[in-house]
């Protein structure tokens, strides 16, 4: 059974050190420039090649399973594809539902309309947290 429990500041706070250290890694930055709001895309010039490092490092670090393509689902929630996009683009519910799962992002960075496959340039270091904790939870 998945736990839907919202994701607390304190359990965030635990793995962030290990995710800022494991994304300085794959990126070859400094931990410092590490922020939790950063967009990942535009503040560190990661690329999508660059997630799939993060997370193959991050299911070592924490020995845990990320199932690929999980962000975009678990920011989809209940709602069906047909709800949460039309055409690729991002509907008025979709958007909602996602600015809730990416509650970390600031407000000005949701641009509508949004391509789904613009979701990406939306992940921080924080969103990672989250996808860390929710696989320990899976896991537990």
């Amino acid at each position: 059974m998945a736990d839907n429990t919202p994701i607390t500041q304190e359990e965030i706070d635990n793995v962030y050190p290990t995710v800022a250290e494991t994304m300085a890694d794959a990126l070859g930055c400094d931990v410092e420039d590490i922020k939790a709001d950063v967009s990942l895309i535009e503040g560190l010039d990661a690329e999508s090649i660059d997630f799939l490092d993060m997370v193959f490092r991050l299911e070592r670090a924490f020995k845990i399973k990320i199932p690929r393509g999980k962000i975009v689902e678990n920011a989809r929630g209940s709602l069906s594809e047909g709800q949460f996009e039309q055409k690729g683009i991002v509907t008025d519910v979709g958007m909602a539902q996602l600015k809730a799962y990416l509650s970390e992002v600031p407000a000005e960075r949701f641009k509508s309309p949004m391509k789904v496959a613009d979701i990406p340039r939306l992940f921080t270091p924080e969103t990672f947290c989250k996808l860390v904790v929710q696989a320990q939870r899976n896991a537990a």
